[in-house]
């Protein structure tokens, strides 16, 4: 498996537990306040950057699991 491709199922299960955390494509087109129809969200094999932020604040899935290509992780910090 290329690391493209570990990428891309990373960002798919991400996306996964985000339509799981609101019940679905329904519920996460409403979460997204209607901007978004519910058969496009099942459509996604990514969220798309510019819902990336608004993807994060309505299910609590972090934008760097869900766009690990755009947010990548902080690195740790000394104490």
């Amino acid at each position: 498996m290329t690391d493209e491709s570990s990428i891309n199922d990373l960002k798919a299960a991400a996306l996964d537990e985000a339509k799981r955390a609101v019940r679905g494509s329904t519920g996460l087109s409403r979460a997204l306040k209607g901007e978004i129809t519910p058969q496009a969200v099942s459509q996604w094999k990514q969220v798309p950057a510019e819902r990336v932020l608004d993807v994060e604040r309505a299910t609590g899935v972090s934008r760097h699991r869900l766009r690990p290509d755009l947010y990548p992780a902080e690195p740790e910090r000394a104490a």
